[in-house]
């Protein structure tokens, strides 16, 4: 309920908003939240992973470059700055830039400008910057790892997600949206989950979070041959993540080829 009024407070205005919270809380699913509630809804939306891009070319992806700047710039590219235009960028595991790129984040937050990668030409942009972590800032920046000026810039506002595990009167009703998103992205038509098999649900202790809720979820849709997830797919599905968690999880949502011809 907190998060749900954090959500419509901040969806009126536009200050830079820092979520933390552990891996697959549903930090996203919050920034898009905040996003699509606001004035800007029809402007984009756009995610960008900061730990998948190498510094160099974060740097590019986030504020474009000029052609010839570096190798393989045969050509001028905008970044997401500037597609974004009056919308929001998502900035996922923003603990990740570099601190020689965290300098040029903090200008574009202060004076909301910036230049392309090779470029001298100052350029606008009013695009939303919400941010997320799975790691504690704060103790980056007494570590010397994390601007303490960008620190307090991206937090603005903050928003703290808690693990699933703490908020167990929150599974019922995420059940009830994530079997929709998952019936229309799988063309299915799941109505629910058997009661005895939502008292398990709420038991477990979901070391995914709301990922792994997500990839259970997924797989008893695909496993059911009528309307109602049975309890025994549950069980099943809920022994294979205990088994899995002394070794590195997949709570992507995704399933293994054998999974696959399991079903």
């Amino acid at each position: 309920k907190e998060i749900f009024k954090a959500i419509g407070i901040l969806s009126e205005n536009k200050v830079t908003v820092l979520i933390e919270g552990e891996t697959g809380t549903g930090k996203e699913m919050i920034a898009r939240a905040i996003h699509y509630h606001s004035p800007v809804s029809d402007h984009p939306f756009i995610a960008i992973n900061c730990s998948s891009i190498v510094g160099t070319l974060l740097e590019s992806e986030l504020f474009g470059h000029e052609r010839g700047s570096f190798t393989g710039a045969i050509a001028t590219k905008k970044g997401k700055f500037e597609l974004a235009g009056e919308g929001t960028i998502f900035l996922d595991e923003v603990s990740e830039i570099p601190l020689e790129l965290q300098a040029k984040l903090l200008r574009f937050l202060q004076e909301k400008e910036f230049e392309h990668v090779g470029g001298e030409r100052s350029l606008k942009s009013n695009a939303r910057v919400v941010a997320a972590t799975n790691r504690d800032l704060w103790q980056m920046v007494r570590d010397g790892l994390f601007r303490e000026d960008l620190f307090y810039r991206l937090s603005v506002a903050m928003i703290r997600v808690p693990p699933l595990r703490d908020r167990r009167s929150d599974i019922p009703l995420l059940i009830q949206y994530l079997l929709k998103k998952i019936n229309a992205e799988l063309h299915h038509s799941i109505k629910k989950v058997e009661e005895n098999a939502v008292e398990r649900l709420l038991t477990y202790r979901w070391p995914g979070n709301v990922r792994e809720l997500e990839n259970v979820l997924t797989r008893g849709v695909i496993s059911t041959p009528g309307e109602v997830i049975l309890d025994e797919f549950i069980v099943t599905l809920l022994e294979k993540g205990a088994a899995a968690d002394d070794k590195p999880r997949d709570t992507t949502g995704t399933m293994s080829l054998q999974d696959v011809e399991k079903v």
